[in-house]
């Protein structure tokens, strides 16, 4: 395990590179040993100094839901990412450009979780059963980490995705609060407008076959550092699209369909 010093060296570079909109050189070019154990622990202490600065948890996000996404990584898990209070925004906002480095967005369904679910034996029976609502949401994915080596032009690893957040930059809940006892989950799709012109569309079952599925491998993860989820966390579950990029001047429309809408521009 990298000394500690060094991990709080790490997470504070990424602080950096969020506050200053520059992205910091790969950690797996740096470091070419550097765990996924040790990913964590960066993105955790990065949390830490969040805490540090008045920010409180809302909730998590989940990355690498589809065997796509695991394929290109390597990996053979999701990955997980914390969202903060200045991390959720509310639907029809416009946001500014400079806040981000290069952002992108998914559409998620986000489960607001009604009843402690605690690790590791949680399945996706309880998950439906501890869920207050599910939601339409957005992600907005944003990079501090480079996402190819300016020389060998590799591309950013696990670890690089891990240790940043899993690219965790924003969320925006919109449409109808639903019971899941509501929705056939697995079929729920969604369209992706960006600039009134459809981008892309997606089904939750590319979320690990089910998007409650995905929720119960966090509350089983978060067991193994004595974490759980909390009655009005948000978890946005995984992505239903590829990513997509938004610039400055977009705006971007997710239309759930009996669901309902989620919608923001960047400014």
């Amino acid at each position: 395990m990298l000394p500690k010093e060094q991990i709080t060296s790490l997470a504070a570079q990424l602080q950096h590179a969020q506050q200053t909109r520059t992205p910091m050189a790969q950690l797996s070019a740096q470091w070419p040993d550097l765990t996924v154990d040790e990913a964590y622990a960066i993105s955790r202490a990065w949390g830490t100094l969040r805490h540090d600065e008045g920010r409180s948890l809302r909730g998590y996000k989940i990355a690498m839901t589809s065997r796509a996404t695991q394929a290109m990584y390597g990996a053979s898990e999701p990955a997980i990412g914390w969202l903060y209070d200045d991390m959720v925004f509310d639907n029809g906002s416009s946001l500014p450009a400079d806040r981000f480095i290069a952002a992108n967005v998914e559409l998620e369904l986000a489960f607001i979780i009604g009843k402690p679910l605690q690790g590791p034996r949680v399945t996706a029976f309880d998950v439906l059963a501890a869920t207050d609502c599910i939601v339409p949401s957005f992600e907005i994915v944003d990079a501090r980490v480079q996402q190819l080596h300016p020389q060998t032009k590799a591309p950013r690893t696990l670890v690089d995705l891990v240790s940043d957040n899993s690219v965790a930059a924003g969320a925006m809940l919109g449409g109808h609060p639903t019971r899941p006892t509501e929705l056939n989950l697995p079929w729920v799709g969604a369209m992706l407008y960006k600039n009134g012109a459809i981008e892309d569309t997606g089904l939750a079952a590319t979320v690990m076959s089910h998007p409650a599925k995905s929720v119960a491998w966090l509350a089983n993860r978060l067991s193994q550092w004595g974490e759980k989820l909390e009655p009005g966390q948000i978890v946005l579950s995984g992505t239903l699209i590829r990513p997509v990029p938004v610039r400055a001047g977009d705006v971007m429309q997710g239309d759930f369909g009996p669901l309902g809408q989620v919608a923001w521009r960047l400014v």
